[in-house]
């Protein structure tokens, strides 16, 4: 991220979004992270191409997630890199398949995945890395 006034450097920022876990909400997750998305420079297909991934990424996490839940998306941004971490509580959360068409999607999609389980939260985390070249 270059700031007003600084020389291109690995500058780095974090961002959190919460919003209610519920599907209604995910435009407001894929709006923020197209946005965060074109700070780093990513092309059009790449921004298009982490909206998806998100948006799949959330849509596992929404159907395990408790009623009352919320979801959480952390995103830290650095030289060439957007790292996004989402979370959201569960009553007995458990892994998708990594087999399954949503994993194999976001695969695709992104420069590295992963998923796990902390108590009650199922996490999902990759990064989009901007290609020079």
């Amino acid at each position: 991220m270059v700031f007003e006034g600084q020389a291109r450097t690995a500058q780095r920022a974090e961002v959190v979004l919460t919003v209610p876990a519920d599907s209604v909400f995910l435009s407001i997750v894929r709006t923020a992270t197209a946005g965060l998305a074109a700070r780093l420079d990513l092309t059009l297909d790449d921004i298009e191409d982490l909206r998806i991934a998100v948006d799949e990424a959330c849509s596992l996490l929404l159907k395990q997630a408790r009623a009352d839940a919320s979801v959480t998306v952390a995103y830290t941004l650095t030289e060439g890199l957007l790292s996004i971490q989402a979370t959201v509580a569960c009553d007995g959360p458990e892994l998708p398949s990594r087999d399954g068409f949503s994993w194999t999607v976001l695969a695709a999609l992104t420069t590295n995945l992963d998923m796990w389980v902390d108590g009650s939260d199922l996490i999902v985390s990759l990064d989009r890395a901007r290609y020079d070249g």
